[in-house]
């Protein structure tokens, strides 16, 4: 099957455009689309840092793209955003539908070992495949310097990739991240699905467990939380991740917005300061 994009819509934006894309996934096994905001470019020449967009529960690649308002920053910083899908689509698993926060719309950013969710292997999407479709297919953009960021599941992914890969991308934030999710229910719902009963495979996808290996971070991160988020009590655990940055002196800004829930008001409200948090680091 054809693994080369192709542009299925595109609208015109601060000067800019939204493209969205199809292309067939080897590594999920699937046809999958995907958003690239292409920022108004200064010469036919000029590259792009690109800035990941990992969207949450039930999302598609397609919330981030019509709901953030992200792209009046991004185009005055001069940086694209790439805004995948949230899981494999089209595969007809059994039960995949079955609940909103398992299956479809929700892979979690892992890769799953258990032979029923094979094909659910998100991680490997974005922090492989997606940044060389990227690379082949678009001379505008510079893959090579990335940064990642998304919101409660998406945030889970966007920190916990981050902490994985320290050479691949300058800058991380997010917005009402799912924090410690071998604590919550959801995470604990879906780890146990996607990796089986072992506690330690867990782990590794969890990023108040992975922040521990990682002293010598330097770069901030950036967490914004609604203090009216109804899912902050037992989903998300913000305090647990800021208790284990402050073991290991990694610079963390926790932000608690007074009012706010998990929306994407909540999103756009704050998208300026994200984007621009990512665009120091970028171009630097």
């Amino acid at each position: 099957m054809e693994e080369k994009p192709s542009e299925i819509s595109s609208a015109k934006m601060f000067g800019g455009h939204n493209k969205r894309y199809k292309h067939f996934s080897p590594t999920l096994g699937c046809s999958m689309t995907f958003f690239i905001y292409f920022p108004p470019s200064p010469s036919p020449s000029h590259k792009f840092p690109v800035l990941y967009w990992l969207s949450g529960l039930t999302c598609t690649d397609e919330n981030f793209i019509a709901k953030s308002g992200a792209q009046r920053v991004a185009a005055a910083e001069g940086v694209a955003l790439i805004a995948p899908d949230t899981s494999p689509r089209g595969l007809n698993v059994e039960g995949e539908a079955d609940s909103w926060d398992f299956g479809l719309g929700a892979g979690f950013y892992l890769n799953a070992t258990q032979e029923k969710w094979k094909n659910w292997r998100m991680y490997e999407y974005v922090v492989k495949e997606l940044p060389r479709v990227l690379s082949e297919n678009f001379d505008q953009l510079d893959t090579y310097r990335a940064s990642i960021f998304g919101h409660s599941m998406g945030g889970h992914g966007a920190l916990t990739i981050y902490l994985k890969n320290l050479d691949k991308y300058k800058s991380v934030s997010a917005f009402a991240p799912i924090c410690n999710p071998i604590n919550c229910p959801w995470g604990q719902k879906a780890f146990s699905n996607y990796l089986g009963d072992n506690k330690s495979d867990w782990e590794e996808y969890d990023a108040t467990s992975l922040i521990a290996k990682h002293n010598n971070l330097s770069a901030t991160i950036l967490i914004d939380q609604g203090e009216d988020d109804k899912f902050l009590p037992d989903q998300l655990l913000p305090k647990k991740f800021e208790e284990a940055c402050r073991s290991v002196n990694v610079p963390l800004l926790l932000r608690f917005q007074p009012g706010y829930d998990h929306s994407y008001y909540f999103i756009a409200t704050f998208i300026d300061d994200h984007i621009r948090h990512h665009a120091q680091a970028l171009n630097l």
